[in-house]
């Protein structure tokens, strides 16, 4: 491999360790020469997504152009051009590997952009419309690398495991997200519990915020239940790795219930021995053996 190339998928799987500790725990279940490509994709999200996020000083404006100018760097990749960037490298090679559709990479820069812009949704469709840019499309992307029998069957099972992590992270991070000036969750589902911005923005919880996030817990949930049955329709190998993430993701809901679902007093985590022994598990699973849902 060119040392270039190396480089830049080390560079992934270092963004990819540092800032994903669940999937990269799941990511390493998976036979060596594919994890190199799952780190690319995480790369390439997390990459852009610190644009958007670690740059809160700067004013959206000039946030804006650096990520079209990434943004354009990547396309000019795709033509074929030569790319002097320490990470597109490795996904630009990961997706001439796998023929990955390059429109799902597209949706996931334009709802990066939505960041800049948007603040919240008004209703639960809006936020699925920006998650399926910003998570559906990972889904869809991981399935080649991942491998199934039957990837028509499997393409809306990803999807779903997409929309339930991400719901997932942010049920869990709604005061991480008020502080970059955000909510994630549906401006109609704070209405039918009597619930305003600015009651999540004071960080305390109460009992009409334990009824919304008791809620959004039951939706992520349906999600999951959705999802489950694509993973036993991934290549045998691929299996413990999404088990674990299925296992970890949906963990982080019951440290939310565990936690009287206060999300403010501290951050949801799965505790490391848990964390390993869910990957144990998997890893001794047969292959094709059904997931097993909380809903």
């Amino acid at each position: 491999m060119d040392i270039d190339l190396a480089a830049a998928y080390e560079r992934c799987r270092e963004l990819h360790k540092r800032h994903g500790r669940t999937y990269y725990l799941a990511t390493r279940l998976l036979p060596a020469w594919k994890r190199r490509h799952v780190h690319a994709l995480y790369g390439f999200t997390r990459y852009a997504d610190e644009i958007v996020d670690q740059t809160s000083e700067l004013p959206p404006a000039e946030r804006a152009a650096r990520l079209n100018e990434w943004s354009g760097a990547f396309v000019a990749g795709l033509r074929g051009e030569p790319v002097d960037d320490p990470l597109l490298p490795a996904v630009l090679h990961t997706i001439a590997v796998f023929d990955l559709d390059v429109d799902d990479f597209a949706s996931f820069l334009r709802c990066m952009a939505m960041d800049l812009t948007e603040t919240s949704y008004a209703t639960y469709d809006d936020l699925l419309d920006y998650m399926e840019g910003s998570a559906a499309v990972i889904g869809t992307m991981m399935l080649p690398i991942l491998g199934s029998r039957d990837p028509v069957a499997a393409r809306e099972p990803a999807r779903q495991l997409g929309f339930a992590f991400q719901l997932t992270n942010f049920i869990r991070d709604i005061a991480e997200d008020l502080d970059r000036g955000r909510v994630y969750l549906p401006e109609s589902h704070l209405g039918r519990f009597g619930v305003t911005r600015d009651d999540l923005a004071r960080g305390v919880i109460t009992p009409a915020i334990k009824d919304l996030i008791r809620y959004e817990i039951g939706v992520a949930r349906e999600h999951y239940v959705a999802a489950a049955p694509g993973i036993v329709m991934l290549e045998p190998a691929s299996q413990a790795c999404m088990r674990t993430a299925f296992a970890l993701y949906g963990g982080i809901l019951e440290e939310i219930e565990a936690n009287d679902y206060d999300v403010f007093a501290r951050r949801a985590t799965v505790p490391n021995r848990r964390r390993a022994a869910v990957a144990m598990r998997s890893l001794l699973t047969r292959a094709g053996t059904p997931v097993r849902t909380a809903a």
